[in-house]
């Protein structure tokens, strides 16, 4: 009885051991988004890629931003490995000022949190003529 036990025991303990050794991966194209200078009310969206390179399936638990204004979307379905996904973020660009967030994605992969970051610069075009227009005079007085 106490051989089958320790056989028992020892079965467990190797299949614990097998089940650690299959992690995910969370491999990004890119960890930084630059929108460069855009204009007010342009398009926000921009979609971070990723692809898992680990041995079991990749999950993707929570994705959140530093502030309202940035609103990030995560995939639902795991991914599996080899697969390829994306996360969409995007930004209001009704807010007329630099760029400058920072996304962090929680899940069951080897490095299980992860930074993405945003960056650019939202300008009104009407408010840059006038002031455009005010630097020249200025110029010309000189």
């Amino acid at each position: 009885m106490k051989q089958l036990i320790t056989i028992m025991f020892i079965g467990l303990i190797s299949l614990t051991g097998y089940a650690q050794d299959k992690m995910a991966k969370i491999e990004f194209k890119e960890t930084t988004i630059d929108y460069g200078t855009i204009e007010k009310g342009a398009d926000g969206l921009r979609v971070f890629e990723f692809t898992n390179t680990g041995d079991a399936p990749l999950i993707i638990s929570n994705v959140k931003s530093t502030c309202g204004c940035t609103v990030p979307k995560k995939p639902e379905d795991p991914i599996m490995p080899g697969e390829t996904g994306e996360i969409e973020v995007k930004y209001d660009t009704k807010r007329v000022m630099p760029i400058r967030k920072t996304i962090t994605v929680l899940s069951n992969a080897e490095t299980p949190t992860v930074a993405l970051k945003i960056k650019g610069n939202v300008i009104d075009p009407a408010k840059t003529s006038v002031l455009e227009k005010k630097n020249k005079s200025l110029m010309e007085k000189n």
